[in-house]
């Protein structure tokens, strides 16, 4: 552990914490818990007070400032995450409210599509320059009411998998930015009977993996 005291002593005494400092600082307490960080800071305020008869105050605010800024860490946003629920209609309009915001790319995995309300927002992004991707599961497309061969028809490029097993999948990645997944399929059934849920959220981790996956499968059901 380093010697804190003796360190802003030495800072102290010309009464600044030049940049180089700052950054060795900044380098020394980058690892310790809060209450570590806690400690150094009244280490720094013990100095200043045993030099106030010395020093200027407004020599030791300024340092006292210098050293805050340099254990400051920056704060990290909180991703967004909400969970919806279903029957009712918060899952699907929050989907299409997702499609309109969209104004680069969606990429949509689910096992099914059924419910128009949703796939007339997929075809109005289309329309408008969105780059859209679909994967369904093949034994779904030929259901009734399925949406899929429609969106083929729009220009929309859709793959089904080529395996024996289901495309179980039900996530969306919007812009790269924003992702869907939960056990909800995009029917009507899922709004306004099931037992479903829906997590949106901007975690790049969980955005990042479901965008990865989409990408996997993309490839994989040429």
């Amino acid at each position: 552990m380093p010697d804190f005291q003796d360190i802003l002593s030495r800072t102290l005494d010309d009464g600044r914490v030049s940049r180089g400092e700052r950054k060795a600082l900044r380098a020394l307490v980058a690892d310790l818990p809060a209450d570590e960080v806690a400690a150094i800071r009244r280490i720094a305020n013990d100095l200043a007070r045993d030099r106030a008869p010395d020093k200027g105050s407004r020599d030791l605010i300024g340092w006292l400032e210098d050293v805050g800024r340099a254990l400051d860490r920056p704060v990290e946003p909180v991703p967004m995450c909400e969970i919806l629920l279903s029957p009712g209609d918060d899952c699907r309009e929050r989907i299409r409210a997702l499609l309109d915001a969209s104004s680069r790319s969606v990429d949509v995995c689910v096992y099914t599509i059924t419910d128009d309300r949703i796939s007339r927002k997929i075809a109005d992004a289309h329309a408008r320059g969105v780059a859209v991707r679909v994967i369904s599961d093949d034994e779904k497309a030929h259901d009734l009411g399925s949406d899929l061969t429609r969106f083929r028809t729009l220009g929309i490029p859709v793959r089904f998998d080529d395996a024996p097993y289901q495309m179980h999948h039900k996530f969306a990645v919007f812009d790269g930015r924003t992702a869907v997944t939960g056990s909800y399929n995009w029917t009507r059934t899922a709004a306004e009977q099931n037992q479903e849920n829906l997590v949106v959220s901007d975690d790049p981790r969980l955005v990042r993996t479901l965008a990865d996956e989409f990408e996997r499968l993309w490839k994989r059901f040429c």
